[in-house]
């Protein structure tokens, strides 16, 4: 194939194009600070949702529940001691009752058609409970 010639262009002699690129180039992003990422609305509670259900540890803190069983206890009688490992199933047992308790919330509120769940709909789930 035959080179063919490349037509000139035809430029206004009263401006500097490189000058211009090079200012162009050097000048700083206008906007300044990048906007973050951000994920599409239940994209990362959904992400959560796995996370917890894969997950086996227990979610309530060591310590705040220790201080609120140690306080119940004084309430009830004031030379009450418990060992380390009774407090651990106290927490094992209240972690599964409120699992427990919630999916059968959640379950109220699907059977009334929302996905919102409701302090109704978990009175109904401790009466079913019963």
């Amino acid at each position: 194939m035959a080179r063919i010639k490349q037509v000139a262009c035809h430029r206004r002699p009263d401006v500097d194009y490189f000058s211009m690129k090079a200012a162009r180039m050097s000048a700083p992003a206008q906007g300044g600070v990048r906007k973050p990422y951000r994920y599409r609305p239940g994209t990362v509670s959904l992400r959560e949702i796995r996370r917890y259900q894969n997950s086996t540890e227990l979610l309530i803190a060591k310590r705040p529940f220790k201080r609120l069983v140690l306080e119940i206890g004084h309430d009830m009688r004031s030379d009450f001691r418990f060992k380390s490992s009774a407090i651990e199933a106290l927490q094992q047992a209240s972690e599964a009752f409120l699992i427990e308790l919630f999916d059968l919330t959640n379950l109220c509120a699907i059977h009334a058609k929302r996905v919102t769940i409701t302090p109704i709909d978990m009175q109904l789930a401790k009466i079913i409970r019963m």
